[in-house]
């Protein structure tokens, strides 16, 4: 009998979910399918606490499938290998799955989409994990936006109820519309098998945020010490634990600041499809030869959290011990590592890839181009944070640095390891030689 295969990537969840819900009404049995991709688990450390958080959402999604009277695959290589042995046990008339947007995924589709039209098979992807992509919303000119404003506006504009509506792939769920396992895929690769240490790392539940926290959004967001002053689902978004429909439906009824927010997630998958080099270098072509410094002591004092600035050091500290950071303290570390310290984004944004739980690539590299003002977001290089200022501003009675900077105003705490105004003077300096 011909199946439908159903990839899982950035989309753990059965509910409200666009590729499966299509798949369930294919008119073939449905295999949902988690591959444990080699080539990208090979870079990771062994006790990354992301690994564990997906084996846990894969293991809970073949239990649910179990009892819903289906079969689970999860399998551990190379992907264009697995689908080329997948191919070869089932007779597969269809993959389904949703866009990813990222460089190395959309390389990695092709090649799956090629094996399987080879193997007389379709290859079919959706829109799952955004509201729009691509070039879905462009300038009057057909060009990506490039200021978020008008990117933004034309969104909000755009926007309608049935974009929010849910799929139907929970209710489609059933014995009826899934397909059995082959023998040799009863048994799942456990965290030992691909190599892993368990590591948690605490994270919310899986379902929408409080209504009151997101209706008092725009008031609390900036204040790291309030711990209800945010939603705290961006782990969920970044592995599709919950629908991002329902997230921003409940952003639009409630806060239009969250929404615009969550806009932005849109916006930066928009604008990294559309320019895969800014994974790699800078968007504007005159700030991709600046000569920014190296110095391993300075940095790993960065990395460590002992810069001799309050805020700077309490977000690093967070980073390194829970494996998120507040978006306030996120500023405020990242435009020091650019500007006080004139160091290059990109070793930032590797760092926070490693440490970050919530780590997406297009909103961590639009957001440390836009720090470094290197990117296509329209953000002025000369615009330098002064982390003092921050702190006075964010967190005046020092809650959140005393949560984790507990030597702070003690003789234990470092002196700053560069003078704010020397720094920025200095970064000033250097950006001007090096624009080309």
């Amino acid at each position: 009998m011909k199946i439908s295969i159903f990839w899982h990537r950035r989309d753990l969840r059965f509910q409200d979910n666009a590729g499966l819900a299509a798949a369930l009404q294919s008119g073939h049995p449905v295999l949902p399918l988690f591959i444990y991709d080699q080539t990208i688990l090979e870079k990771l450390p062994r006790d990354d606490a992301r690994l564990t958080f997906i084996f846990d959402h894969v293991e809970r999604l073949a239990d649910e499938t179990h009892e819903a009277g289906g079969g689970f695959v999860a399998r551990f290589g190379k992907v264009p290998e697995v689908f080329t042995q997948l191919l070869e046990d089932y007779d597969v008339a269809a993959i389904y799955t949703n866009e990813d947007y990222e460089p190395y995924a959309t390389e990695r589709d092709t090649a799956v989409a090629k094996l399987a039209e080879k193997a007389g098979a379709e290859f079919k992807a959706f829109k799952d994990q955004v509201i729009f992509a691509k070039d879905e919303i462009l300038t009057k000119n057909g060009k990506p936006s490039k200021v978020f404003g008008a990117y933004s506006k034309a969104w909000q504009a755009r926007v309608k109820p049935e974009d929010f509506k849910p799929r139907p792939s929970q209710r489609l769920f059933k014995k009826e519309n899934l397909a059995t396992l082959k023998a040799g895929d009863k048994k799942r690769p456990t965290l030992k098998d691909l190599g892993f240490e368990r590591h948690e790392q605490l994270t919310p539940p899986a379902r929408l945020p409080d209504a009151d926290v997101v209706k008092h959004y725009d008031k609390t967001r900036d204040f790291p010490a309030d711990n209800k002053g945010t939603t705290h689902r961006s782990v969920h978004l970044r592995f599709g634990t919950i629908s991002i429909r329902q997230i921003m439906q409940q952003a639009q009824e409630l806060n239009n600041k969250l929404l615009n927010e969550m806009i932005w997630r849109d916006f930066f998958m928009m604008l990294l499809w559309h320019y895969p080099n800014t994974s790699y270098e800078a968007y504007d072509p005159k700030m991709r030869h600046l000569p920014y410094r190296d110095d391993p002591e300075q940095y790993q004092a960065w990395t460590e959290g002992r810069t001799g600035y309050p805020l700077v050091d309490a977000g690093m500290r967070q980073l390194n011990q829970s494996g998120y950071m507040h978006n306030r303290a996120r500023i405020a570390a990242a435009g020091f590592l650019v500007k006080q310290l004139f160091m290059d984004w990109k070793i930032g944004e590797h760092y926070f890839s490693e440490k970050l739980i919530d780590y997406d690539m297009s909103n961590n590299i639009g957001n440390w181009q836009w720090m470094a003002g290197t990117g296509a977001v329209a953000a002025p290089w000369f615009r330098i944070y002064s982390p003092e200022s921050q702190l006075k501003q964010y967190d005046p009675d020092y809650k959140y640095v005393k949560q984790w900077v507990p030597e702070f105003g003690t003789d234990d705490y470092p002196a700053p390891i560069v003078d704010h105004k020397f720094g920025r003077d200095r970064a000033l300096d250097l950006i001007r030689k090096g624009r080309k």
